[in-house]
């Protein structure tokens, strides 16, 4: 019997395309899609649901709370596949149940793979989560050399405790233009607020 899965993701493209990359395999049967945790959740709920497969980041109900409600009330094993690779996220999830955590950018067969190990009653976990785990600084570190050289600047000025506008000043740039590299450096280093910059920066 077929494998049946359930997608979750709030990207409509990258839920269709999950769709077509299963059902081309006769090993699975895709038997609902969900744009949130929440259609997730009710999916599962209302159907014999094998394996979950599911993003973090999605509105209404995210990924780490909707793994909690799934394991909790069906038999669903759930398998996370997402761009993140956030400590606490990782964390969090397996702490709610989770069997699996892979990225999205993991090879076609690797992706198969984990929901065939998954449905086996087994556990996932890519290598380079993993590692994040075990050394979530030197992670962060590459995470670093891919800031550009103005986002460096900023980092660096973040580490010194300058306000926005005084980096502003110090940049000549405006406090706009510094609220916004502020933002993508947040969402580069997936943290969640400036003081974390700060204080990874330093150690």
């Amino acid at each position: 019997m077929a494998i049946r899965i359930v997608i979750a993701d709030d990207d409509a493209l990258i839920r269709d395309s999950l769709v077509i990359f299963f059902e081309m395999d006769e090993r699975f049967e895709v038997i609902g899609i969900a744009k949130n945790g929440q259609e997730a959740l009710e999916l599962c709920l209302s159907k014999e649901v094998d394996v979950a497969v599911l993003d973090i980041r999605m509105p209404t109900l995210n990924g780490v709370d909707a793994t909690g409600k799934i394991v909790s009330n069906t038999q669903t094993r759930v398998l996370i596949l997402t761009t993140f690779d956030d400590d606490d996220d990782i964390k969090n999830v397996f702490l709610n149940g989770a069997s699996g955590y892979l990225l999205k950018n993991s090879p076609p067969d690797e992706i198969k793979n984990a929901v065939v190990t998954v449905h086996g009653g087994n556990n996932v976990i890519q290598d380079v989560v993993m590692d994040q785990l075990r050394n979530p600084h030197k992670n962060l570190e590459e995470k670093l050399k891919d800031l550009t050289t103005r986002e460096k600047d900023v980092v660096e000025l973040i580490s010194k405790g300058l306000t926005n506008q005084e980096i502003a000043e110090t940049l000549f740039i405006t406090e706009g233009t510094v609220k916004n590299l502020v933002s993508q450096i947040l969402s580069k280093l997936t943290l969640k607020h400036r003081t974390q910059i700060a204080i990874y920066y330093l150690e």
